[in-house]
C-alpha cells in the first residue's frame, strides 16, 4: 500500500507554527515529539491525508478549536472571519450602506426613518417609502430574506446603488441613485428630560462611539437644566471595556477605582478615574435587569461601590470574564478568557459556572424565574461570605455574581398576557402598527407637531385595536375569555402609542411613552427625589 502524504498540508502546519512563533516564545510551547501540540498537529495531518473520505481541512481545524474551547468557560469562543466582521460592526460604531431605519411589512422593506444627513435622506428618500428593487433586482414580493436584502443594500463607501421606490400617493415608481457612505450606529438609545431637573439616558451597548455620544447627551440635558440623572442600562449586554471605563469616569473623582482585572497568568490591572468628569455632582440612579451584563455591570458596580449613586432593578447577568481576542492568520479569531473583572470593593462580577456545561449556564434565567428571584425579594439569599462594603458609606453590597441592586423591583409577569405574547410573536402588532402609520403619516404629523402634546393627549384609535384582534382571529390567536382580553388592552395600547411615537419621531420618544408605565423607572424617580 502506498500512502501519499499531502505535503501542502504538512507545509501549512509548519507555516502555522512559524507564524505563531511569538506565542511560542511567550508561552514556551513544547515542541517535543510527545508534546500535546505535536500530537494535535499529527492527528490533523493523519486525518486529512489518510481518512477514507475526503475532509474539509478548514472545518476540521475549526471543529478542533471549538471542541477545545467548549470544555472551558461559557464565554471563550471561536469566530470565523465572516463572524468576526459581523460581531465587530455594532461595536465599531458604523457600517457602510444607504442609511435607513427600516422594517419588513409583509415581504416589503418599508423605511421607518432615513438617517439624518445620511445618503438616502440626501437624495430624497423619506419615511414611508417602500424599497422594492436594488440594482434592478426585485426585493419585494419574492420572499427574499432580511439578511439577503441587507447584503444588497450595504457596500463599500463611495459605491453607488440604484433603488426602486414606491411612495404613497405617487402612481409611478421612483428611482434613486444612492452613494453609500459610513453610517453611524448609535449606542445611546434615548436622551430626554423625564421630569424637571431629572435627565434620562439609555445606553444599549458599549461601543467605540458610546463615550462621545454619552457626553453629547449630558451636554444636551445639562443645557435643559438637568441636575440629577437616571442612567438606564437595562438589557445592555456590554461591549468594550474602554467605553465602560470612560463612562464611569464621567461620574467619579480623580483616583477613584472603576474596575480591576486579574487572572492566573495576567497580573492585576487597575482602571481609575481621571480629573474632569462631566457629572461628578448630582444624584445618579442606575437601572439594571437580568440582561445587564459585562461592561454595563462594570459601570454599575463602580457607581455603587464608590457610593456615587444607587442601583434600581434586578440582579444583573453576572458576566465578569475578560476575553483576550487572538487574531488568526485567516481573519478568524479566538476570544479566550484570561482574567476576571472585580468591582472596586473586590466583588467578582462573574456568576458561578461549571466548565464545559454551557447548557446549565444558558438556563440561568429560567432557573432564576423558577427560584422566585425575579419576582420575589424574599427568595434571594446571600451567604455571609458574599457580603462586601461600599467604599465611602460602608453600605452592605453582595458578591456571588452580578450586581444586586440597592432597590429591588420584581418582574411583573402579568403585564404580557398569553394573548399579547402570541400577537407579538406572529408580528401582528408590529405589522398593524406599520400599516396604520403608513396610512396616516401626514395627518399624524400635522395634528401632533408637539411630542409633549402627543404624549399627553393621543389615544390609540379603537379601529387599530380592532384590526389587531381581527387579524389575530384569522391567524388563530384569540383570548381565552373576555377577562384576558380586558387585561391585554391597556399594555397593548401603550405599546402601540410608543411604536407610533417612534415612527413619527425617534427612540427617545418611544422610551418616553413606555417609561411612564415602567415600574423600574417609576421606582428610580421615587428614589432620586428622596
Amino acid at each position: 500500500m502506498i500512502i501519499r502524504i499531502n505535503w501542502k498540508s504538512l507545509i501549512s502546519v509548519m507555516v502555522f507554527a512559524v507564524i505563531f512563533s511569538p506565542l511560542q516564545a511567550q508561552f514556551r510551547i513544547n515542541n517535543r515529539d510527545d508534546s500535546p501540540l505535536r500530537k494535535l498537529q499529527y492527528a490533523e495531518m493523519c486525518i486529512n491525508n489518510l481518512y477514507v473520505d475526503s475532509v474539509d481541512e478548514q472545518k476540521l481545524v475549526e471543529d478542533a478549536i471549538r471542541g477545545m474551547l467548549d470544555k472551558l468557560d461559557p464565554h471563550s469562543s471561536y469566530s470565523t472571519p465572516k463572524e468576526v466582521k459581523e460581531l465587530n460592526e455594532p461595536l465599531n460604531g458604523n457600517f457602510e450602506g444607504i442609511g435607513v431605519q427600516f422594517n419588513m411589512m409583509q415581504d416589503t422593506l418599508m423605511v421607518i426613518q432615513p438617517v439624518t444627513n445620511g445618503p438616502s435622506e440626501k437624495v430624497g428618500i423619506i419615511a414611508g417609502d417602500r424599497i422594492v428593487s436594488v440594482n434592478d433586482t426585485a426585493i419585494a414580493g419574492v420572499n427574499m430574506s432580511k439578511e439577503d436584502i441587507m447584503k444588497r443594500l450595504r457596500g463599500p463607501k463611495g459605491t453607488k446603488v440604484n433603488l426602486g421606490v414606491i411612495r404613497s400617493g405617487i402612481k409611478d415608481r421612483l428611482n434613486f441613485t444612492v452613494v453609500r457612505d459610513k453610517i453611524p450606529m448609535r449606542s445611546v438609545d434615548a436622551t430626554y428630560m423625564i421630569r424637571p431637573g431629572i435627565g434620562y439616558i439609555r445606553i444599549g451597548n458599549f461601543g467605540a462611539q458610546t463615550h462621545d455620544e454619552f457626553r453629547e447627551s449630558l451636554d444636551k440635558l445639562q443645557a435643559q437644566g438637568m441636575k440629577d440623572l437616571i442612567l438606564d442600562l437595562q438589557e445592555n449586554g456590554g461591549g468594550y471595556l474602554k467605553a465602560a471605563v470612560d463612562i464611569a469616569d464621567e461620574f467619579l473623582q480623580q483616583g477613584d477605582m472603576i474596575v480591576y482585572t486579574e487572572g492566573r497568568t495576567v497580573q492585576r490591572n487597575e482602571y481609575k478615574a481621571h480629573d474632569g468628569g462631566k457629572f461628578v455632582t448630582g444624584r445618579v440612579v442606575v437601572l439594571v435587569d437580568s440582561y445587564t451584563a459585562s461592561a454595563a455591570e462594570i459601570v454599575t458596580g463602580a457607581i455603587q461601590d464608590q457610593d456615587r449613586g444607587l442601583v434600581v432593578g434586578r440582579r444583573t447577568f453576572g458576566k465578569g470574564l475578560v476575553q483576550r481576542p487572538i487574531d488568526m492568520p485567516d481573519g478568524s479569531m479566538i476570544r479566550l478568557t484570561v482574567a476576571h473583572y472585580y468591582t472596586p470593593s473586590g466583588r467578582c462580577i462573574q456568576k458561578p459556572y461549571t466548565k464545559g456545561d454551557k447548557q446549565d449556564y444558558a438556563m440561568d434565567m429560567v432557573n432564576r424565574l423558577k427560584s422566585g428571584e425575579l419576582t420575589n425579594a424574599d427568595s434571594i439569599h446571600f451567604a455571609d461570605s458574599l457580603k462586601f462594603e461600599t467604599l465611602r458609606e460602608h453600605r452592605t453590597v453582595y458578591g456571588g455574581g452580578g450586581i444586586m441592586p440597592d432597590y429591588y423591583v420584581p418582574l411583573d409577569t402579568t403585564i404580557y398576557t398569553r394573548f399579547h405574547r402570541e400577537l407579538a410573536a406572529k408580528s401582528i402588532v408590529i405589522q398593524s402598527n406599520l400599516r396604520y402609520v403608513d396610512n396616516h403619516r401626514k395627518e399624524l404629523k400635522k395634528r401632533w407637531q408637539s411630542f409633549d402634546d402627543y404624549k399627553q393627549h393621543f389615544e390609540v384609535p379603537q379601529s387599530l385595536v380592532d384590526e389587531i384582534i381581527a387579524e389575530g382571529k384569522k391567524q388563530k390567536v384569540e383570548p381565552k375569555d373576555e377577562a384576558e382580553l380586558e387585561k391585554t388592552l391597556p399594555y397593548l395600547r401603550l405599546q402601540l402609542k410608543a411604536l407610533i411615537a417612534r415612527d413619527i419621531w425617534d427612540m427617545s420618544e418611544y422610551f418616553s411613552v413606555f417609561n411612564e408605565r415602567s415600574e423600574i423607572v417609576q421606582k428610580a424617580l421615587e428614589v432620586i427625589r428622596q
